[in-house]
């Protein structure tokens, strides 16, 4: 099935040839990709703070992040015991939940989001962008972006079952499933 998207841009008119379901591969690759990947970095943290013992410590991010970036005024209010032991505990499993949500394709624009969200976050407290502007959080975030947009979660995955659900009909359940 191909499909021809016409678009009419600035510098010019554009006329572009899908094929739906190199696409729907390409998506579903990507997704898979992507959710291993932010499932792997904190199925990691996990496992080293509650079975190794060796706990995911944020201090040194936030203390940094807090001064001279971007978001200093946001992440000073994590700057204190409290937001850092909130941040420990979210990082780590948010991480995880964002995952396996986008790598089963379960609520995965809700996943897409938060991890979109997170990777906002670690992109703009790069205050010296030591690795440069574009960098590997600005390119997680772009795939988060295009995983919600697209709707990845209905290739393959879970929210292709939950969408057909009597609950799943109304604008919010659309807005998270996907």
């Amino acid at each position: 099935m191909t499909q021809t998207i016409q678009a009419n841009l600035p510098g010019g008119d554009l006329s572009l040839d899908l094929n739906g379901t190199w696409t729907a591969y390409w998506l579903f690759i990507l997704r898979v990709v992507t959710g291993w990947w932010m499932f792997h970095a904190g199925l990691t943290k996990v496992w080293e703070t509650y079975v190794l013992g060796s706990p995911f410590d944020a201090a040194w991010f936030i203390q940094f992040a807090s001064q001279g970036t971007i978001l200093e005024g946001v992440l000073a209010l994590f700057n204190n015991s409290a937001g850092i032991a909130l941040t420990n505990f979210m990082i780590p499993w948010g991480e995880l939940l964002i995952g396996l949500g986008i790598l089963l394709g379960a609520f995965t624009r809700l996943a897409a989001f938060f991890g979109g969200f997170l990777m906002f976050f670690f992109y703009f407290v790069n205050a010296g962008w030591s690795h440069g502007l574009f960098n590997s959080d600005l390119m997680a975030l772009v795939l988060f972006v295009t995983i919600g947009i697209m709707g990845a979660g209905r290739i393959w995955g879970v929210d292709q079952y939950l969408e057909q659900m009597d609950w799943a009909q109304n604008s919010i359940a659309r807005a998270i499933l996907g």
